[in-house]
């Protein structure tokens, strides 16, 4: 079931009110790389925006959750840039990149990820990062391309696929009122008329639809030129709203294929990051410590750790006081978790090019033996191929 979240990422979507008086000097160093596009890529047809910085293989690919782009990253993709190539983008619609041909499905999304790494030089192997509805993304890249992936880190992934029925029933109750404010935004926008506000919690103040759709972290987490653009994108760009909505339709589908295709990734690294609360629609406005919240963590952890079947080297990570955006608060888990999933690729990379180094020599060496045994160099007295 994927998680329905309100609460969503891009430290973004600032007040007016709170935008002049915002102390940026903890943003993070490089966020203004996102402000611009990256590079244009095509990819099946459409243009995909691609920003790759640091050099080294594997390179670790990051894909976003619903209602997030690139700069859902834009905390650990400079860290992780400092040892080896990292790269993130925006899906076909959503930030700079062109809209795309629908309907959104994983597969759709993961082979238009392949198609513009390849067509930007960017060859395997790959790290896959995925957060929340992005898990479903990249754990489809790699049943579908196998080969050139080196391993997975699922950042507090949406468990549609393994979760209990009466979990994903309960989401897709909660999914309904989101896509109709989802469609009322996207209206609004595209007919130029005023965004409509959307409840607001208690003691929170009310926000426009784009507000609260694209909002993460406290604006002053990140520079006023990235806000500002950020802020620009939500209240313009029409496309995405079509691409976000076409994904959410998509859930059964996505559910489905990833069900059909629970394969063995053999002994590929694979670490679990489970937060340690939880964020759906339906149960948003409950209490973290409602019974009703306290079973849906307990499900949901529960249903994440049933990946960990997928490889004989998984392991599941806690973020204990995290949100399901671990990448913002607690950053060093997730780039922990790259790290020893990058390390123990290496290793195992080192290892296989060995292996395959001794079975090219013992093959030789049976080739010489099978010819040197023939009647030719008997009778010659002589082999030809030596060793």
């Amino acid at each position: 079931m994927r998680k329905i979240r309100i609460r969503q990422l891009l430290a973004v979507l600032i007040l007016a009110v709170s935008a002049a008086g915002q102390d940026t000097t903890g943003a993070a160093p490089q966020d203004t790389l996102y402000v611009n596009p990256g590079k244009l890529v095509s990819a099946n047809g459409t243009r995909l925006n691609l920003y790759c910085i640091g050099s080294g293989s594997p390179t670790v690919v990051f894909e976003s959750g619903w209602e997030d782009w690139a700069p859902a990253w834009a905390i650990v993709q400079p860290r992780i840039a400092k040892w080896t190539r990292a790269c993130s983008y925006d899906r076909a619609g959503t930030g700079f990149s062109d809209p795309g041909p629908m309907p959104r499905t994983s597969v759709r999304i993961a082979d238009e990820l392949h198609s513009a790494l390849h067509n930007a030089g960017v060859k395997g192997p790959y790290i896959l990062v995925g957060h929340a509805f992005g898990g479903d993304i990249v754990r489809t890249f790699a049943d579908r391309y196998m080969r050139e992936v080196a391993g997975l880190v699922l950042v507090d992934a949406d468990p549609a696929d393994v979760e209990p029925k009466a979990m994903r029933e309960a989401a897709r109750r909660g999914q309904a009122g989101i896509l109709s404010q989802l469609r009322e935004c996207r209206n609004a926008i595209a007919e130029h008329k005023p965004l409509p506000a959307l409840p607001s919690r208690p003691g929170q103040q009310q926000r426009t639809c784009a507000q609260q759709f694209f909002r993460g972290l406290p604006e002053a987490a990140w520079s006023s030129e990235l806000n500002a653009k950020l802020l620009e994108i939500a209240q313009t760009n029409v496309a995405m709203y079509d691409a976000y909505l076409s994904e959410m339709e998509q859930t059964a589908s996505d559910e489905t294929y990833l069900q059909q295709h629970h394969r063995s990734f053999g002994t590929r690294p694979i670490r679990v990051l489970t937060s340690g609360n939880h964020g759906v629609g339906h149960l948003e406005r409950k209490p973290a410590d409602s019974p009703e919240r306290i079973k849906y963590q307990q499900e949901t952890t529960l249903a994440q750790a049933r990946w960990l079947t997928l490889s004989s080297n998984a392991k599941q990570i806690f973020a204990r006081n995290s949100s399901e955006y671990i990448q913002f608060d607690e950053p060093e888990t997730v780039i922990n978790a790259i790290r020893e999933v990058y390390d123990q690729s290496k290793k195992k990379g080192r290892s296989d090019g060995e292996s395959r180094r001794s079975e090219v020599r013992n093959c030789r060496k049976y080739v010489m033996a099978v010819l040197c045994s023939s009647p030719l160099c008997k009778r010659c007295g002589l082999c030809f191929f030596g060793s």
